[in-house]
């Protein structure tokens, strides 16, 4: 087989369309990528035996699945699966992808550690998902077990508090009329769905039970303050505080809740 003619694609300025002569006529035989043709320095009256020929057709389609997914990967980080599932939609052969997953790597274009770390500090400094969730979808892109493991250790237990947290808050907001019961049993639903964990959700509720009993307590003591305000009314200044204090304090109420309940009073 003898190179009569190369020209480059309209289309694809990167790749060279290869003819070579059969039965007396010029006709199209092969195409290559540009990287390909400089490195076997294909011209016209080039001679290719079918050795050759397979050698090149190897290269250049390792050239060609890795340029491809490097357009794969020039927008959005990927894992390891996820690109070799890519290949495999593009590139016939195992081998081929195989050697085009070992050069992405070599060149960092792939990093299933990088993507680890990144994919855990994105979704937690950008969604309320919890570790489970966090850890399901990372399983599903193909990262591995102990990677994942290590990874999901930069959301801190405390972390993980805060934004459960937000999340029960904004549910009892929009849901004031629901039974104590029912709204507890929402809250779990809602959390558990989200990927927290069972202590982080059992913590959670019981501090909303503990703001739940502590405003009901303030409401109590509102009332006990209206009776004491009326009973001490005639006194002024610091002895009328003290009056008010003490009154409230025999009643039964923390000093915490007089004190919050004094600067309402001020405010």
């Amino acid at each position: 087989m003898i190179i009569s003619k190369i020209t480059r694609q309209k289309q694809l300025n990167d790749r060279y369309n290869i003819f070579t002569i059969k039965n007396g006529k010029e006709e199209y035989a092969f195409s290559v990528d540009e990287g390909i043709l400089i490195k076997y320095q294909l011209q016209k009256g080039m001679e290719i035996d079918s050795f050759l020929l397979s050698e090149i057709q190897f290269n250049d389609d390792i050239r060609k699945g890795y340029n491809q997914a490097v357009n794969y990967l020039a927008k959005v980080k990927r894992t390891e699966m996820e690109v070799r599932n890519f290949l495999k939609t593009k590139i016939e052969g195992e081998f081929i992808v195989g050697e085009v997953l070992t050069k992405l790597k070599e060149m960092k274009f792939i990093d299933d550690e990088d993507y680890a770390y990144s994919y855990v500090r994105t979704q937690k400094n950008t969604t309320d998902k919890g570790p489970e969730v966090i850890r399901r979808e990372m399983k599903e892109k193909g990262i591995d077990h102990q990677l994942i493991q290590i990874s999901i250790e930069q959301i801190s237990y405390e972390e993980q508090l805060i934004s459960a947290n937000k999340i029960a808050v904004k549910l009892v907001g929009s849901n004031k009329k629901e039974s104590k019961r029912m709204l507890m049993q929402k809250v779990e639903q809602t959390l558990r769905r989200k990927g927290h964990s069972s202590s982080v959700i059992q913590e959670v509720k019981s501090e909303l039970l503990a703001v739940d009993e502590m405003t009901e307590e303030l409401e109590a003591l509102r009332i006990q303050g209206e009776k004491a305000k009326r009973k001490y009314s005639k006194y002024e200044g610091f002895e009328y505080k003290q009056k008010m204090k003490q009154y409230l304090y025999r009643k039964g109420f923390a000093v915490e809740l007089i004190d919050q309940y004094f600067e309402e009073i001020i405010e």
